[in-house]
């Protein structure tokens, strides 16, 4: 074996690449094999390119069940991330299904965001509503942070993130710890120098404006909030500056019709400063971030 999935040793009856391509794309009644060999990508975590142009090396009956239950997954209608039960994030790859949201490109640039804000932190960062880990990890692997600690108010959801941690324990710098409870409760003993969160936002009067590939396959949990989407959001503004340490950092992914409001509510919170609305890829208002002021009380 050369990588999972893979072998080059004869086998009674081989399927190579193309074969097994050629009998997804039948099974999804595709007229192309794009669809198929991005199928095979994803379970190898190879390029997009390397399936076509392997097509001659020989796979084994893992990889082939693995792939066929995708595409089966893919006919129901999963969206892909959930058809092939992984999906990048940064540079990880994540292990993902049903119990957890499909990490976003926005999501990687709150990351990035971070890291910007705070090349060289210590200390500890924390991540409210970690769902698959994306964020933890991808701190937790990138930045220089003494400490991960991350929270979620489901157990299924800390039960994916668990697995990636375990998977990805090579390419931390630091472990993660994970803890269950809602938003920041779990971590009212913590001191952080960066507060991280992707929380609820979606109103639940909003739910049915959702694409059908997010409102009927993603954790209702994980996307719809009360007081009009704010709810999740409000509670961590409020509680976030109890544990920042003076000078730390409060980054939060928002929903682009809601930025100005979470901009205002930590205006008028006197413990907050420098407060900032950051674009995403789109030029929309995506990201809000603020600092602990240094002279304000706990």
């Amino acid at each position: 074996m050369n990588k999972g999935g893979l072998t080059h040793v004869p086998q009674e009856t081989p399927r190579c690449v193309g074969v097994l391509a050629e009998e997804l794309q039948r099974l999804l009644d595709d007229s192309s094999l794009r669809q198929s060999y991005e199928i095979i990508a994803a379970l190898l975590d190879v390029p997009r390119f390397w399936p076509s142009a392997n097509a001659e090396t020989l796979v084994d009956d893992r990889l082939s069940e693995d792939a066929f239950a995708a595409a089966v997954r893919l006919r129901e209608g999963a969206p892909f991330a959930y058809a092939v039960r992984r999906a990048p994030f940064r540079h990880l790859t994540l292990d993902v299904d049903e119990r957890v949201l499909i990490p976003r490109p926005e999501t990687e640039l709150l990351v990035e965001e971070v890291l910007r804000l705070v090349p060289h932190a210590k200390g500890t960062a924390v991540d409210i509503g970690t769902g698959s880990g994306a964020i933890a990890l991808a701190l937790a692997s990138e930045g220089s942070f003494e400490r991960v600690v991350a929270t979620d108010v489901s157990l299924d959801a800390l039960a994916v993130a668990r697995r990636n941690a375990s998977v990805l324990a090579g390419a931390l710098r630091t472990p993660v710890e994970f803890r269950h409870g809602s938003l920041l409760a779990p971590v009212r003993d913590v001191r952080a120098a960066v507060i991280v969160s992707n929380p609820p936002y979606i109103a639940f009067s909003e739910a049915g404006e959702l694409p059908a590939s997010v409102r009927d396959w993603e954790p209702a949990v994980a996307l719809l909030s009360g007081d009009n989407g704010m709810t999740a959001t409000r509670e961590v503004v409020r509680d976030a500056a109890d544990i920042l340490h003076p000078g730390g950092l409060l980054a939060l992914e928002v929903d682009t019709r809601r930025a100005s409001l979470v901009a205002e509510l930590l205006a008028i919170d006197p413990r907050y400063e420098a407060i900032a609305v950051r674009l995403d890829l789109t030029g929309r208002e995506r990201f809000v971030v603020a600092r602990r002021r240094s002279d304000a009380g706990r």
